[in-house]
């Protein structure tokens, strides 16, 4: 197999090296307009024989062209924005597709390449990371083992291992997704009927082992549209929540409140808009290498067999210090990788758009990302437990 992604950054170095480690992928490209992150990630990986790296923007379709011509898949890694080009041209050219999602605007786009796709019998897979990604699989993994399901509750956040105030918080790979999960509303179920809400709104404190203790949790917009769509009608509650350390909701709220998330231009004399000054500060403030842990919870309420039952996935994935990779690379590239493996393989017939979820074989993909060292713990309790402690 020969894989190709798009973006050297934090994530797509991260995906690269993934890719990597699986022994059928014969040749992995990596394409990006900085010199300096294709630099980084040759140094960051041994296995130089089966890598290739192309100087080339993203956004100039021509230039790619040739180079993802024989590819057997082609990961999009780099801005958000980008995603639906990309799909197209992978489309155009019978190549299968997939990346790390973006906002329901952006998805849309690639959905509506869908019956194309089907005809041609390509894969265009958006949303295929952490969250949405790993944690969409795992809900309708579980959801699959009821005869009938009441309560979805999906809990997910990366946050430093050492969190220094005031902030207690770093962005761990893109400013504008954060901002976007900050504003896009939030897709939910209740009475079995969609509805949106508001981001940043619903706090709830969380408890996790040591050394977290108590966190908190709040609605985030974060590509939930897709899962929402699937569960509509078949369960009575379906609500996600973003984990941080406690006091950032409040904190993003007043900052929106004053207008730095808005489009708009600060002055006649400058280009710049509030988001754009916002995400350059945020960016320079609390970008930058640091250990992180992701924390994630998935819990289902229903009946098995005749019984009341709660089914509860957990998983909590700590900077890896020999490998200098942190947590959120990790769990956002190994899932991402093993879709794309999937796909590339021939393992998942025929074509179109849809999310991973509905696309992969659920085992083999968990069976997959346990053998590259993502441990989920999976608990079976009777009768209903909060998912903010279920063991308390």
């Amino acid at each position: 197999m020969k894989i190709t992604v798009i973006g050297a950054g934090a994530i797509g170095s991260a995906v690269a090296g993934a890719l990597l480690d699986v022994a059928d992928v014969a040749q992995v490209q990596v394409c990006d307009a900085r010199v300096r992150s294709l630099q980084a990630i040759r140094g960051q990986v041994q296995q130089h024989g089966r890598l290739r790296s192309f100087q080339v923007d993203a956004r100039s379709l021509p230039e790619l062209d040739p180079i993802i011509a024989d590819s057997d898949c082609v990961i999009g890694c780099a801005q958000p924005q980008i995603n639906p080009a990309l799909a197209a041209l992978c489309l155009e050219k019978g190549i299968h597709y997939c990346d790390l999602g973006g906002n329901d605007a952006i998805l849309e786009e690639e959905l509506a390449l869908d019956e194309q796709a089907r005809e041609k019998g390509v894969w265009i897979v958006p949303n295929c990371g952490l969250d949405p990604g790993l944690v969409d699989i795992l809900c309708l993994f579980g959801v699959a083992q009821f005869d009938a399901v009441e309560t979805v509750r999906l809990r997910v956040g990366d946050v430093p291992l050492h969190p220094e105030p005031p902030f207690n918080f770093r962005i761990s790979w893109s400013a504008e997704k954060l901002l976007d999960d900050y504003t896009e509303p939030v897709h939910l179920i209740e009475e079995g009927a969609l509805k949106d809400a508001e981001p940043l709104t619903n706090e709830e404190r969380i408890h996790f082992p040591d050394p977290f203790g108590e966190m908190e949790a709040f609605y985030t917009g974060s590509g939930l549209l897709t899962l929402a769509r699937d569960l509509e009608g078949k369960v009575r509650t379906l609500d996600h929540k973003l984990v941080r350390w406690p006091g950032h909701a409040s904190q993003m709220r007043f900052l929106l409140a004053l207008g730095f998330g808005e489009d708009r231009s600060i002055d006649v004399r400058t280009h710049l808009t509030y988001r754009d000054v916002l995400l350059r500060r945020m960016r320079q403030r609390l970008g930058g290498v640091y250990e992180d842990a992701v924390l994630m919870r998935v819990l289902i309420h229903g009946t098995k067999d005749g019984q009341e039952r709660t089914l509860v996935y957990e998983m909590i994935d700590r900077y890896d210090k020999k490998q200098r990779v942190t947590a959120m690379q990790r769990c956002t590239s190994i899932p991402t990788a093993c879709v794309a493996v999937l796909i590339a393989s021939g393992r998942v017939p025929g074509g179109g758009v849809a999310p991973p979820e509905d696309v992969i074989p659920h085992q083999e993909f968990f069976d997959m990302i346990a053998e590259r060292g993502l441990n989920i713990t999976t608990t079976w309790y009777d009768g209903p437990v909060d998912v903010r402690n279920p063991v308390g």
